[in-house]
């Protein structure tokens, strides 16, 4: 450490006291990464666990002065790498802000600190009848500070939207320790521009979420049904997600899994699954009583028009769950077989089918496992590459799939990211996705907001230079 990372490293300890600062290289490794395996990471000099807005108002100010990059970083659960370390910077873990700071059923909104799982907010709503919808699959870990900084969708997203779907506003330190104030507490109100979404889904490169006042929802129906359904063909699958579109049918929940992830599911679950189909579908209604029964009888007639071997549908809530028990353990099963690396791509409804079977054809050309799974309803895909970590070429080749898969989503029409974000690990992707244009208006609104770049550098736009 030299000197003048010692001078400021003493300054963060006097400004947030010794608990709050840690430099010891066992600590600080454990936050150098998020879970992207591929992800480009370095070495923090400092980790810092803020208590307040004061504390990362006092970082930032330090920072800013000092010109040291600062990496905001939630539970670590991502999986591009936004939250990586930066050499010789300062990871700033929010778990500690964590606190529910109100709940009102009236405005039906909660405020929250960023370092509050997802989960316990779901849980803590829930007894006044109410819901916050968001469900990433680490929903019972991760934070919703990093939910709110890559914009998270999850299973439910077909009927209930993503992350900034309910946000109302937000509390945001900059880069040079101002605090910001976005948006409001009321249903409606257009005054200004929406700085609220600038900052959503901005992966902490704008500035750092200190707290959120989210909208939520009446809790759902008790009594959710759900339907499983296997197809021959990946055409039919894409069918009855057309039919589902077209229909005005909109289910919770509507997940699809590839072959391949089938048949590793079965191996792990002993699910007794069809491992001779080509796809299988999940689908869920929490409209209660009647109306979900209705809602999934109308599936089962788009399943069964579309030629499915077997469609099955049930209003007991526990073998529901043990349904989405197998979509759910689609990644687990998967990791089982070797190291994986997982890629979001989003593509419009009409062509998911054609970017399943074009993922078969890149796991022939590539000879490496991929299996996809996702969010039918939403168009949202989660090919995952399986390789042998430990062998250079697999590796390579693995890579080179991941921009296959990335081409392919483009070429259909769709977006490199549909809800992990870019990191590092997209970041080169994101300037050919959106062009030169909209790149350059990017990073004139990063250099407005950080114009020393301090702020998760090299995350999301690269700079000019």
């Amino acid at each position: 450490m030299t000197a003048l990372t010692t001078a400021w490293v003493e300054d963060l300890t006097t400004a947030l006291g010794p608990d709050a600062v840690r430099t010891d290289p066992d600590v600080t490794v454990a936050y150098a990464r998020d879970q992207a395996l591929m992800a480009e990471a370095g070495t923090p000099a400092a980790v810092v666990f803020p208590g307040s807005t004061g504390d990362v108002v006092a970082v930032m100010e330090l920072a800013s002065r000092h010109g040291v990059p600062v990496v905001p970083r939630g539970a670590g659960s991502g999986l591009v790498g936004a939250s990586n370390a930066v050499d010789g910077g300062i990871t700033m873990v929010l778990t500690r802000m964590d606190a529910v700071l109100e709940v009102s059923a009236a405005d039906r909104l909660a405020v929250v600190q960023p370092g509050v799982v997802n989960k316990a907010l779901r849980d803590a709503v829930a007894a006044a009848g109410l819901f916050y919808p968001p469900d990433p699959a680490s929903y019972d870990w991760c934070t919703l500070g990093g939910n709110l900084a890559m914009n998270s969708g999850g299973l439910c997203c077909v009927k209930y939207g993503v992350t900034t779907d309910y946000v109302l506003g937000l509390e945001v330190v900059l880069a040079d320790g101002r605090v910001l104030r976005t948006g409001r507490r009321t249903v409606k109100g257009v005054a200004g521009y929406d700085l609220t979404r600038l900052f959503v889904g901005s992966e902490g490169t704008l500035g750092v979420i200190t707290e959120a006042t989210l909208a939520l929802r009446p809790a759902p129906a008790t009594d959710p049904v759900t339907l499983v359904a296997t197809f021959a063909t990946s055409a039919q699958t894409g069918q009855v997600v057309e039919s589902v579109v077209t229909s005005g049918v909109v289910p919770s929940m509507l997940e699809v899994m590839d072959r391949t992830c089938i048949r590793a599911v079965d191996d792990m679950l002993r699910a007794d699954l069809d491992r001779d189909a080509q796809a299988l579908l999940v689908a869920r209604s929490d409209a209660g009583g009647a109306a979900a029964l209705a809602e999934i009888a109308e599936l089962t007639r788009l399943c069964e028009a579309a030629g499915a071997d077997l469609v099955h549908s049930t209003a007991d809530p526990a073998e529901g769950d043990l349904l989405l028990a197998a979509r759910r353990a689609a990644l687990p099963a998967l990791e089982r077989l070797g190291s994986v690396l997982l890629d979001d791509v989003a593509v419009p409804r009409s062509r998911v089918a054609t970017f399943i079977d074009g993922c078969d054809a890149i796991s022939s050309q590539y000879g490496l496992v991929i299996g996809v799974m996702g969010h039918a309803g939403d168009g949202n895909m989660h090919p995952t590459i399986v390789f042998d970590a430990t062998d250079a070429d697999q590796r390579a080749r693995a890579l080179e799939a991941f921009d296959a898969i990335l081409e392919l989503g483009l070429s259909l029409g769709g977006t490199i990211t549909g809800e992990h974000g870019v990191g590092t690990l997209k970041a080169d992707w994101l300037a050919r996705e959106i062009g030169p244009v909209s790149a350059d208006v990017h990073r004139s609104i990063k250099d407005a907001l950080d114009p020393a770049g301090i702020l998760n550098p090299g995350k999301v736009v690269r700079r000019r230079g």
